[in-house]
């Protein structure tokens, strides 16, 4: 069945969609990749006879093995330091998947990943290969062993959990450069007015530092609310450039799908700020400070262009 075709490459092949559901699943690039390598391993002390089909077999020891983390990832999220947000991608990592479509874009952003923490396993793995991947009912059915009417049934929980009432707006490179320009303008300015209405009135602002860095010990409600603590993060400090190890840089860039504010001191990524941008307005403002969490983020910033800083001077 397999004669003349190399088994890692067989793999390989499925590496980038198998990471891909894994980071959906997780929230995090890291664990995302040590689930796929999970998987391989798994793979090669598979009994190939009885293999009838590569992707399949594949897709379900990766959901296993992703279920279990999702179980005991709970448990860990209760003794978490502070609030809890997925590992920001840049745009053009492979890891975030396929983007044909409006689901498959909106199932990657921070604003979506976050919500997924409200899904039980069962639900996350529904929602995530059925609306990013397009998987039938009755492949998921399988994977999960269950029916495939207790599947729709499942999915259909998870898409009323994921309702977030507002419509993100797709943005490219040049969108997001003017979006972060705008907000950064009104933010270091002082202009609290313009910021507020920069954003949606039930705007919403997390933090995530991990044991690094303190941020807000639950998330901040409101535009007034909102508008007033960005000024206040973004005001030059010598407090705040001790913590941060001197004086940022701040560019734009498209993460996740958003616009997002990259803070840099020297060449390394210390701050990333991703606004989720909506018809209303910015609905949501995810700021990853952990530096566990920014490992990735920092290896893709060492290659691309970021082209020129927006605020050089702080």
């Amino acid at each position: 069945m397999f004669a003349g075709t190399c088994e890692a490459d067989l793999f390989e092949s499925s590496r980038g969609r198998l990471e891909a559901i894994a980071y959906r699943l997780l929230g995090s690039a890291a664990d995302a990749q040590d689930a796929v390598q999970d998987t391989y391993l798994r793979w090669q002390s598979a009994e190939r006879d009885y293999v009838e089909s590569p992707e399949a077999w594949l897709t379900k020891v990766l959901t296993n093995i992703c279920l279990n983390q999702l179980t005991s990832a709970r448990a860990r999220r209760e003794t978490y330091v502070g609030q809890w947000l997925p590992e920001p991608l840049f745009a053009g990592d492979p890891m975030l998947g396929p983007a044909d479509t409006v689901e498959q874009r909106e199932s990657v952003s921070m604003a979506m990943l976050t919500v997924m923490e409200r899904l039980s396993p069962n639900e996350r793995v529904v929602y995530v290969l059925r609306e990013a991947f397009g998987y039938p009912h009755s492949e998921i059915a399988e994977i999960l062993e269950v029916t495939e009417a207790n599947c729709q049934q499942i999915f259909r929980r998870a898409k009323q959990h994921m309702a977030t009432g507002h419509a993100r707006i797709d943005v490219d490179r040049v969108a997001a450069t003017r979006i972060v320009e705008e907000f950064l303008d009104a933010a270091v300015n002082g202009n609290t007015a313009t910021l507020i209405g920069l954003l949606t009135q039930d705007v919403v602002s997390v933090g995530d530092g991990g044991t690094y860095m303190p941020t807000l010990s639950r998330p901040l409600v409101g535009a007034e609310s909102v508008a007033r603590f960005l000024r206040l993060l973004v005001k030059p400090t010598e407090n705040k450039r001790g913590k941060l190890g001197g004086a940022p840089t701040m560019f734009a860039a498209v993460v996740n799908g958003a616009p997002a504010v990259v803070i840099t001191v020297g060449d390394q990524v210390v701050g990333l700020l991703c606004l989720e941008v909506t018809t209303a307005g910015i609905a949501a403002v995810h700021g990853q400070v952990n530096p566990d969490k920014l490992v990735r983020a920092n290896r893709w910033w060492a290659d691309i262009e970021p082209g020129a800083p927006l605020i050089e001077s702080w």
